[in-house]
């Protein structure tokens, strides 16, 4: 029988002893114990301003910039390039004196001619795969943007060229004049590049022809903050994204037998789609079930498009949004749905597109994953605010954009028309995964670019839910403590605060496994799924279509859940320490000897328990009795408050005691398992 042992209630009566008093006992000690060292001591954060509250939420003074892009692009698939022209409105929210424009250029990290990423690469192995002289820059792709045309709106309407700069994956536009709190410019610009084999955005030969995703493609205004500045760090490759939010107006240019998805919502359907491909949309919109707008048998049939040869206009607008990615292929299959929170009449369009060569497994788990995105992180966060959410697969293995999703997965063409499930695991996973990434960082806008974890290790944190909501037997991968273990064992990491660009091996475990895994603990064991599920739902809210800063998301937990937790936010996040606790001995005393009489029971046992790693955490542990009942003992982090290094446990039972074991499952991380059981000597 296995019961869980509340203090002060049970059939045992428990008693924790106050320690004596002696000399401080910290874990990191500087040696001279003249400031606090304690694990528990508050965290030294930028005072709160105006801008961002000692809650955690957004200031009464909060500002951000805006910017709305008007683009008209097309697809060549002679040349395999994209080409585009975007008129740019920039307004200036901030109290500040805007003298100056930086635009991102993230085509460019794949320019020979200006990729820093290319410059940084080191001496080639001595011997290399076929495959992998593609990705080892042996003949590095010669991509990046060729602009063309950088004007601006001059104060009479008229375009005049500007002087303009290009460092790298930057460009700064010198303005004609500053734009004074509350202005606005206007700019183009004309560009193309080349559409890479691989990457965030890629193209890829399949079965039937080429298939495109674009994304990163065109020139976007970067990010100007109150914690920055003009944000004008290097894109490398690994550190993604800050963008600003706006409106976007955009034309795609595609062959006509083409099918495209992208950001926003279709605007001219009349023009692109047949009747037949309209009504069918209606139906999949008005029920749950999955609809075939293009069916595979459909694909590249005449009767699949308006007209076959000449070009097509696809007219798409977003609104609030911080980025735009698109589609395009010959070679779709299309499926849809529709769905609706239960207390909204609001309809949620759901897509998938992909190859044949995808299928059986795309069309068995693509949209039912992107609905479960919308279910569990509606739960957990907050309920969707967009009209759509798209995947695509093709050669982006796994890659997010507002309201559409690039993923990879497909079956290996040996199962005998099926799909294994690891397979069918694989793409729940990284559908999940990517769709997830709406709600963070595309709307909760965190700084990609720095900091990994508040979008990825966020969003993996709430993917475990969302994966075992739609299949409880699904595998248990990243997110849980116990699954974190080895990565929390190797001395050569870096602490999950670092830049993105500075971690310098096992980046997933660092940026998505590590905080996700973290905040696994803080909502099943340490705070309970109530309070942690109001702060971080709170958080999640507040800063919905706004920036937080890491600070914002500490603060905000620790008073929406009621706790000062900096020994988890400095220990967890901030080093590179472990847990490890061990029982050291287990020791029994007639009760009677101790306070005259047993009536609180017969025994009373000491367990001794040493803080041999970095963090303090929670104490759990499993004892089990001769008569073969355990209890489940679940103290709080409070226990190492007086002495970090050592806490005894005491314990009154009439029953004997033959094992007890630390951190049961894995829960608290302990890295060590070979110092967590204590059994009762043989004779």
């Amino acid at each position: 029988m296995k019961t869980l042992r509340i203090l002060g209630l049970g059939i045992a009566a428990v008693l924790v002893l106050s320690p004596p008093a002696t000399a401080q006992q910290w874990l990191h000690d500087d040696g001279e114990s003249k400031t606090n060292q304690s694990m528990f001591r508050d965290m030294d954060w930028a005072a709160p301003n105006e801008m961002r509250a000692a809650s955690g939420y957004p200031g009464a003074g909060y500002w951000q910039q805006s910017v709305d892009y008007v683009i008209e692009t097309s697809l060549d698939t002679l040349t395999q390039s994209v080409s585009g022209s975007e008129h740019i409105t920039y307004r200036n929210n901030s109290p500040d004196v805007i003298r100056f424009l930086w635009v991102q250029l993230d085509q460019n990290v794949r320019s020979r001619e200006h990729s820093r990423t290319y410059q940084m690469q080191g001496a080639l192995p001595e011997q290399i795969s076929e495959r992998a002289r593609r990705f080892l820059g042996v003949d590095p792709f010669d991509g990046g943007y060729d602009i063309s045309r950088v004007q601006l709106v001059g104060p009479d309407g008229s375009m005049v060229d500007a002087d303009y700069r290009i460092n790298n994956t930057m460009m700064r536009v010198n303005l004609l004049q500053e734009i004074q709190p509350g202005g606005s410019a206007e700019l183009e610009i004309d560009w193309t590049f080349r559409v890479p084999d691989f990457g965030r955005g890629a193209k890829e030969e399949v079965s039937d022809g080429w298939l495109y995703l674009i994304a990163q493609w065109f020139p976007r205004m970067a990010v100007y903050d109150d914690v920055n500045g003009w944000k004008t760090d290097q894109f490398l490759g690994r550190g993604e994204f800050y963008l600003e939010f706006g409106d976007y107006d955009v034309s795609i240019t595609v062959p006509a037998n083409h099918i495209v998805d992208a950001t926003g919502i279709l605007q001219n359907p009349e023009n692109v789609l047949t009747r037949e491909q309209r009504r069918r949309l209606e139906t999949a919109y008005a029920g749950t079930e999955q609809v075939y707008i293009v069916g595979p048998d459909e694909v590249m049939t005449p009767a699949s498009r308006p007209r076959q040869d000449g070009m097509l206009t696809w007219h798409y607008v977003a609104d609030n949004v911080r980025d735009f990615a698109w589609a395009s292929s010959a070679t779709f299959v299309w499926d849809a749905t529709g769905y609706s929170y239960p207390d909204e009449d609001r309809v949620i369009q759901v897509h998938s597109l992909y190859p044949r060569d995808a299928m059986p497994l795309w069309n068995d788990i693509s949209t039912p994953a992107i609905v479960q995105t919308l279910v569990t992180y509606g739960e957990m966060a907050f309920k969707y605010p967009y009209p759509k959410a798209t995947n695509v697969n093709g050669p982006v293995g796994g890659m997010e954009y507002p309201m559409i999703a690039f993923c990879g997965a497909r079956p290996r063409g040996d199962e005998q028309g099926g799909y294994s499930d690891g397979l069918k695991y694989a793409l729940m996973g990284v559908t999940i995964h990517e769709v997830g990434h709406n709600w963070f960082p595309m709307i909760v806008n965190s700084d990609e670019r720095k900091w990994t974890w508040m979008d990825e290790g966020l969003n993996t944190f709430l993917q475990h839910y969302a994966e075992v909501a739609m299949e409880p037997e699904f595998p248990r991968w990243r997110g849980s403590p116990p699954a974190i273990r080895d990565y929390m064992r190797d001395p050569d990491q870096v602490p999950i605060m670092t830049q993105s660009d500075l971690i310098h091996k096992d980046f997933g475990n660092n940026g998505y496994g590590k905080p996700a895994a973290g905040l696994t603990l803080l909502r099943e064991i340490v705070l309970g799924p109530e309070a942690f599920d109001e702060a971080f739902g709170g958080y999640a809210k507040a800063w919905s279509f706004k920036k937080p800063q890491p600070a914002d998301f500490f603060r905000a937990m620790d008073e929406g859940a009621g706790e000062n937790m900096a020994w988890m936010w400095r220990g967890w996040f901030y080093t590179t320490h472990a847990n490890d606790q061990a029982i050291t001995s287990v020791t029994r005393q007639p009760t009677e000897e101790l306070l005259g009489d047993d009536a609180r029971g017969r025994w009373y046992y000491r367990m001794t328990i040493e803080n041999v790693g970095g963090l303090v955490m929670p104490i759990r542990m499993n004892i089990s009795f001769e008569d073969g009942a355990t209890d489940l003992i679940q103290l709080p982090v409070d226990v190492w408050r007086n002495n970090e290094k050592r806490f005894i446990y005491g314990l009154f039972t009439d029953r004997t005691i033959i094992r007890v074991e630390l951190d049961p499952g894995g829960w608290t991380a302990d890295i060590n398992e070979d110092n967590n059981v204590w059994e009762t000597p043989t004779s």
